[in-house]
């Protein structure tokens, strides 16, 4: 096993169930309290972690607890990168094998259960777009509604994707995101642009006067 990958498993480890001695990080991982400190030592060079001072223990001396290190935020952002890598290969084994579209269609039944309980049926379509709006924002993404060309259309925009990296591998992610908006909203809904597309935003129309005539 190679150093980066260890020293990943060891930074994933104090992320994840920090503050972590040294001792007990050598125990969970399966390798040698010289090799922790080592890793420990790079990784707080590079500013990825840091020593935990708990309340108390300013005064170092005997009967000082051992140390222990928790991820800094540069090291939490340094996973999330390490993290999306492993992602978007998966896409591309799981393309390879036959098997992205049905984890696409997995993830959109999820999505799309997730997201009809926040958007209330039978409500004007302006609060459905809103709820949406909010439902999305909740997992993480940056949107906002503003209205279209002659007041017969509203935009969803989505000004940050937590999986963009993910959908520029697998298109298919926002052919079945739209198709979920659509169901949701129950109402044809056009994809204008994607940021896994290379938009700054991805923006999709939403339909208000005709789904008003139906509503009536």
């Amino acid at each position: 096993m190679g150093n980066d990958t260890t020293r990943d498993r060891v930074l994933g480890l104090i992320a994840t169930a920090g503050p972590i001695t040294a001792s007990t990080l050598a125990v969970e991982l399966g390798v040698t309290s010289a090799g922790v400190r080592r890793h420990l030592g790079a990784l707080s060079e590079s500013g990825l972690i840091e020593e935990h001072e708990p309340a108390g223990t300013h005064v170092r001396g005997r009967g000082r607890p051992a140390k222990s290190y928790v991820a800094t935020t540069e090291g939490q952002q340094s996973l999330a990168t390490a993290y999306t890598s492993v992602a978007v290969d998966a896409m591309g084994f799981m393309r390879e094998h036959g098997q992205l579209d049905e984890f696409v269609a997995a993830k959109s039944a999820e999505l799309e259960l997730a997201l009809s309980a926040a958007v209330p049926a039978g409500a004007p379509m302006s609060e459905r777009v809103a709820a949406l709006s909010g439902a999305l924002a909740e997992r993480g993404f940056a949107t906002s509604v503003r209205p279209g060309p002659g007041g017969y259309t509203v935009q969803l925009c989505q000004g940050h994707c937590p999986i963009q990296s993910i959908a520029e591998e697998a298109p298919e992610w926002c052919e079945a995101e739209t198709r979920v908006f659509s169901r949701v909203l129950d109402v044809h809904v056009q994809r204008l642009s994607t940021l896994a597309g290379g938009a700054h935003v991805c923006t999709t129309t939403i339909p208000v006067a005709a789904a008003a005539v139906k509503e009536g």
